[in-house]
């Protein structure tokens, strides 16, 4: 018979398998056929309700007609022997094809299961998650914008406040000067005043000299001490304006972090870099050697013994700043130099800090110093900065250390200054790099 499973052209369900065939035991009947007669024994080779076998031989172990087989008997046994295993049935290419097709279908409707719970899942995602998120963005960006503001504005309040007291100090210092002046011409027109009468009198006294004039020198002496006791003027301090009444850490941090956030880019000069030194490309990094390199040392622009360099640019007017990155060394000195500085030999004409044409902040293992003029500053650090923001205000004649990381001012130094500043570096340890 033909057999038809999933999948068959006609679309009708596959025959249920038939029970396999056995030999009848003792006492039992083989089955019979409508009127009674007996069934007759299945073919050899063929399954009830199976697939058709390969061919009608008797099974292997049994005996054709008339014949006793291995673990058989004959027909005259008195005993029949143990039934054969009847072959496996076995399976014609439709069904093979028929049930192939099935796994792939089975295969195709998990994945239809896979794309559905994921599409689901998406559409959750859509409908649920992103209109949460956008809510939580809207209120997230609306505290982050007020409290901007609110910063700001606290901020601004704290501005206005020390800008109130500092213009307060300024105004008392004015008055305190203005007093001290007009104490100091009251004195001095009295002053006047005595000594203005003492003359006349004396003029007098010398003009009408006569004898009551000579009875009256004890008198005259009195006078001329009160005239000796009046001294000369002399420079006070009194009656100069004290600067420091305007300084404020406060102001004086705002005023740097943000001349710091707008600092200006700044390149090296390749012709001062001193033959210790190498210059990167980009002209921001100098990276420290114990040899020196082969360069030309002719240049009168480079520095031939101490590892130093100079910006390209100077400035003489305005205000600067730049950052320097120092994490890496432990050995360099940053600050402003004249352009007039020495650049051959080791003396302390050209080695930075120690004349009067150089300002720097030093760093030497774990001491920080500002020199100028041969004059180290100590300066006190709990942690090595990792930047360095050097601050030069020409016009107000001020030249500042700040770390950006702690919005610390390292050191500020004031000094009137009388040439162009150029930018100068030293490194005696790996290296320093500018920071745009």
């Amino acid at each position: 018979r033909r057999c038809r499973g999933r999948g068959s052209p006609t679309g009708a369900e596959p025959p249920a398998p038939a029970a396999p065939w056995r030999r009848p035991g003792p006492g039992e009947r083989r089955p019979r056929l409508p009127g009674g007669a007996v069934g007759p024994r299945p073919a050899a080779g063929r399954a009830p309700g199976g697939c058709a076998g390969s061919s009608g031989s008797p099974p292997r172990g049994r005996a054709g007609p008339g014949g006793a087989g291995p673990g058989g008997v004959g027909i005259g046994s008195a005993r029949p022997g143990p039934a054969p295993r009847p072959p496996a049935p076995r399976t014609c290419r439709r069904c093979r094809r028929t049930a192939l097709g099935s796994v792939f279908q089975n295969k195709l409707v998990d994945q239809c299961e896979r794309l559905q719970l994921q599409s689901a899942a998406i559409a959750k995602h859509m409908a649920e998650v992103l209109p949460a998120k956008s809510q939580s963005v809207l209120t997230a960006a609306n505290g982050a914008r007020e409290l901007v503001i609110q910063r700001l504005m606290f901020v601004g309040k704290v501005c206005e406040n020390e800008e109130q007291r500092l213009l307060e100090n300024v105004h008392a210092e004015e008055e305190r000067v203005h007093q001290s002046i007009l104490t100091q011409q009251a004195h001095w027109t009295e002053a006047l005043q005595k000594l203005d009468a003492l003359r006349t009198y004396l003029v007098d006294m010398i003009t009408n000299l006569d004898d009551q004039g000579l009875r009256a020198e004890k008198e005259i002496f009195e006078r001329t001490e009160v005239a000796e006791g009046i001294l000369e003027p002399q420079e006070s301090a009194k009656l100069n304006f004290n600067q420091q009444c305007v300084q404020s850490p406060l102001l004086h941090r705002l005023w740097a972090s943000a001349v710091l956030s707008c600092s200006q880019e700044i390149h090296i000069d390749e012709k001062t870099v001193s033959p210790h030194l190498s210059l990167s490309e980009d002209k921001k990094t100098l990276t420290f050697s114990p040899k020196k390199a082969k360069l030309d040392l002719d240049c009168p622009d480079r520095f031939d013994h101490w590892p130093n360099a100079l910006a390209t640019a100077a400035f003489q007017t305005g205000l600067h700043a730049w950052k320097i990155s120092v994490e890496k060394s432990c050995a360099y000195k940053l600050g402003v130099c004249y352009g007039s500085l020495p650049r051959k030999g080791s003396g302390n004409e050209v080695r930075l800090g120690f004349n009067a044409a150089s300002w720097v902040f030093s760093r030497y293992d774990k001491e920080f110093r500002f020199l100028h003029a041969g004059q180290p500053q100590p300066v006190e650090l709990i942690k090595s900065p990792a930047e360095i923001g050097v601050l030069v205000d020409f016009a107000g004649g001020e030249v500042l250390f700040y770390d950006p990381d702690s919005c610390a001012i390292l050191f500020s130094h004031r000094e009137t200054f009388a040439a162009p500043l150029y930018p100068v570096f030293a490194v005696a340890h790996h290296s320093i790099s500018l920071v745009q």
